[in-house]
């Protein structure tokens, strides 16, 4: 998980240097870039929890930036019709990484 958190931050950088500059594309890829860097960080910051609420805490973390992420490959998508084929991968490797995030979630607080 640490190396496809990283691989899709590394993803989402590369795919934004691929997109035309203008007004639309720089606000969403600004945001994808924050938000896919996020997931990456506070997914390693998870590993060096002090304890079960704190890893859970940074795990929701991930939960969300991975989402927002998700949210701004689909406004990229919209807006850069010719560059889908490039961004649905993406897409997908976020949507597996949200589920198992959301999967140890679960089970973290089960056995809680």
């Amino acid at each position: 998980m640490l190396k496809r958190t990283k691989q899709f931050a590394i993803d989402c950088a590369y795919l934004t240097l691929s997109l035309v500059n203008n007004d639309i594309n720089k606000a969403y890829r600004n945001q994808l870039i924050r938000s896919s860097s996020s997931t990456a960080a506070n997914y390693r910051a998870s590993r060096r929890a002090k304890s079960k609420p704190d890893f859970i805490n940074k795990f929701k973390i991930v939960e969300e930036e991975l989402d927002e992420s998700l949210f701004f490959l689909e406004m990229l998508a919209e807006f850069n019709k010719e560059k889908k084929n490039n961004i649905i991968p993406i897409y997908k490797e976020g949507e597996e990484l949200l589920k198992i995030v959301v999967a140890s979630i679960k089970k973290s607080r089960t056995k809680e």
